[in-house]
């Protein structure tokens, strides 16, 4: 009986060891079993990516070959499994070894999935990076053919303006010519001009001239002004200080100074040809009214006249017709270097001389210089 029991101890051990490798034997074909599903997952999204990624087929190819390495690989495995089933059966440490490998594969295709998931996430970069490069090679054509209608009209532009710019070649070829002409002509008016100029400059010059010999004639008995040729009597040497009646003791120098002031005109039968008037001038300082000195120097002018028309040489001279007086208040008053007006040199007489045709050659002497 105790045999029996023993034999029956050993039987059941022998039922729960198979039963236990049949429960290893179904988990290791589970494990099979997904791999395989995995595989053919993963085969299906491979073959499912293999159309958009064309640009990169050299490498779709590499990971589709190692894909069927892999897949060899787990068919080899599978075979070996199968082989090993019974091997399985008498060897559990043999069994353990064969699952760490199983496990080490599916590192190794977590791994390549891991990759090919980057490869993807590159490969959508480089299609956006393309994308965005394609919008820009199409903005750029886009400017380029709005750059070559400009180019055409503008070039269509050029063609007209080049046309008109013949005719305007052809006009101003005629007007150079014409110009040319022109030019021979004005050449000719300048000369004639210049000499024109020479000979005005000449008559304008001749109160210069007069100017030099009245000093010449006077030498220093006699001081005159060096830009119009007045004599300069001060007023408190003829007059007293508010009067316009002539001093008595100064009717000599002032005979004097007048004989050979006019004396010098008239003996040069150059400058008594040009002789127009001979003018007394009265000229007061700007103190008191303006009408009141206005009057003041018009009577002492007026006096002074009437004293030289009184004398042998004017009658002897004739010079009655030549004589006038004028007063001209304050409005010539003299100042001095530190710009203030001198009182004591505006008050005075000047006795002056005109020439025939004064003014236009004054005029004429004003434009010469301003050209």
């Amino acid at each position: 009986m105790f045999r029996k029991n023993k034999k029956d101890e050993e039987t059941n051990f022998w039922l729960s060891y198979a039963d236990l490798m049949a429960g290893l034997l179904f988990v290791f074909i589970l494990l099979i079993g997904a791999i395989v599903v995995k595989s053919i997952v993963l085969k299906s999204n491979l073959e499912s990516k293999e159309s958009s990624l064309e640009s990169s087929l050299q490498l779709l190819l590499l990971r589709d070959s190692e894909v069927q390495k892999l897949q060899a690989l787990l068919a080899h495995r599978s075979s070996e499994l199968s082989d090993k089933e019974k091997e399985l059966l008498i060897s559990k440490n043999l069994l353990e070894l064969k699952t760490q490998e199983i496990t080490n594969l599916n590192n190794i295709l977590l791994s390549q999935t891991m990759q090919i998931d980057d490869f993807n996430s590159k490969i959508i970069i480089m299609q956006n990076l393309f994308d965005e490069a394609e919008s820009n090679i199409s903005a750029q054509n886009k400017s380029l053919e709005d750059y070559e209608n400009k180019v055409l009209i503008l070039s269509s532009e050029l063609t007209s303006k080049e046309d008109a710019l013949k005719l305007k070649d052809d006009e101003l070829l005629k007007m150079l010519q014409a110009l040319e002409q022109k030019q021979s002509k004005y050449d000719i008016l300048i000369t004639k001009l210049q000499e024109q100029k020479a000979k005005i400059k000449s008559l304008t010059g001749i109160k210069i001239k007069v100017i030099a010999e009245l000093k010449k004639s006077l030498g220093k008995n006699v001081q005159i002004d060096s830009k119009n040729g007045s004599l300069r009597l001060s007023s408190s040497i003829l007059f007293d200080k508010g009067s316009a009646e002539l001093k008595e003791s100064s009717k000599q120098e002032l005979k004097k100074v007048f004989i050979n002031y006019v004396g010098a005109l008239t003996s040069n039968k150059t400058i008594k040809k040009q002789l127009d008037k001979i003018i007394i001038e009265g000229h007061t300082d700007s103190d008191g009214e303006y009408l009141y000195n206005l009057n003041l120097s018009q009577k002492r002018a007026f006096a002074v006249m009437n004293y030289l028309l009184t004398l042998d040489f004017t009658q002897k001279n004739n010079l009655k017709p030549l004589l006038l007086s004028s007063g001209r208040s304050d409005q010539d008053a003299i100042t001095g270097a530190n710009g203030k007006e001198d009182k004591d040199l505006s008050r005075r007489i000047e006795i002056k001389f005109t020439l025939k045709n004064d003014d236009a050659m004054n005029e004429i002497e004003r434009i010469l210089d301003f050209e």
